[in-house]
């Protein structure tokens, strides 16, 4: 049973709200103390294989849109575009695609109005774009390639799209750099040795210019594309633990996330007063695995891991000690991504197993 409990403080009154499927549809979640019928608090989708790339669509028209991606340890594996229908509350896949090896981030095309071409960029091996067209027919658009002189490559660990200028994406790899990639032209405008190791993640700040990596060596190093011969070391883990993902903070460009590996605390940094983290949230009982800025608040993040738990934290005490999350969902298994909707404040995204769920809160 999965139950979503408010902890206190600005998020909720400390009033456990139980949810549990039943029998008749394993999709309908229903309160043990409501039974009168209201909205729904969860929902969820069933794929057929182990889901780990996830991203919510960011258009006005598509704003309950997401697509999943597979983890199949093998060349074949999926994507899937899903969406749900509120008056029915189910969702309903309305399309899909092959992706050769496991997506390693998946990231709709920062575009609001839906003015622009509706895109989707996936990496694994290479970066590649793919078009969502009107009829639901997906196609590949483009193949982003800076090394055509070799067969091989370097798998690309992650990337961000820029959106501020979303002709701009920038990807990390294994082999130690990061490349900056012009969507419109599919070409690579510069590519660095951003790192000492792998790096693992690249976040853009809320501008066309400013980005940050985190990688192997336990350093997350922020760059500008004005001045690419200086890079700035921001924080490194002690005895340079590997960090695995960063998150910016877009409402407050001061604030960057990230954890490492096999850790279960969050680290909080301030590029004001770089070296030392200005917090450390330590309530997880496992090693995390994902962590999101709550989309419309400067001060609220969210944090996964293998415990089960998704944590939500208000940041706002700062320089107080943040001691425990506002808000807690127990999750049925381990939590592998989550991520806050952009256009929704109320709704988050988690994947757990073969499972995709949203949650209103």
């Amino acid at each position: 049973m999965s139950t979503l409990q408010k902890k206190g403080g600005s998020a909720g009154s400390g009033k456990d709200m139980e949810m549990e499927n039943t029998p008749e549809d394993e999709r309908k979640v229903t309160s043990d103390r409501n039974e009168k019928p209201e909205k729904k608090e969860i929902y969820t989708y069933e794929a057929p294989w182990l889901v780990y790339g996830m991203n919510w669509s960011v258009r006005e028209d598509k704003k309950l849109r997401l697509a999943i991606g597979s983890f199949i340890e093998e060349y074949n594996n999926k994507v899937e575009i899903v969406e749900l229908d509120e008056d029915t509350g189910k969702f309903e896949r309305t399309g899909a695609f092959d992706h050769p090896y496991p997506t390693t981030k998946i990231v709709w095309m920062p575009d609001r109005p839906g003015s622009r071409p509706d895109l989707l960029a996936t990496t694994g091996d290479y970066l590649r774009i793919w078009q969502i067209q009107e009829d639901g027919e997906i196609k590949m658009e483009g193949l982003l390639n800076n090394n055509k002189n070799s067969e091989f490559c370097a798998p690309l660990t992650s990337f961000d799209w820029n959106a501020t200028d979303p002709s701009i994406i920038g990807t990390s790899s294994i082999d130690t750099t990061c490349t900056i990639w012009n969507v419109e032209t599919s070409q690579a405008k510069t590519q660095l040795i951003a790192h000492d190791k792998e790096v693992y993640d690249i976040a853009f700040a809320p501008s066309a210019d400013v980005f940050a990596s985190a990688g192997a060596d336990g350093s997350v190093r922020m760059f500008d594309l004005r001045s690419l011969e200086h890079s700035t070391i921001i924080y490194e883990s002690p005895n340079l633990v590997p960090l695995l993902r960063l998150s910016w903070n877009k409402q407050d460009p001061n604030y960057i996330a990230t954890f490492l590996m096999d850790r279960n605390h969050v680290v909080i940094l301030d590029i004001r007063s770089p070296a030392e983290p200005v917090a450390e949230l330590k309530g997880h009982h496992q090693p995390i695995n994902s962590i999101a800025w709550v989309a419309h608040s400067s001060c609220h993040i969210c944090s996964g891991g293998d415990d089960c738990q998704a944590l939500i934290w208000d940041l706002s005490p700062l320089p107080k000690q943040i001691v425990d999350p506002i808000l807690a969902y127990n999750a049925e298994a381990e939590i592998n991504t989550l991520e806050w909707s952009a256009l929704q404040p109320e709704w988050v995204a988690i994947t757990l197993q073969r499972r995709l769920q949203i949650l209103r809160l």
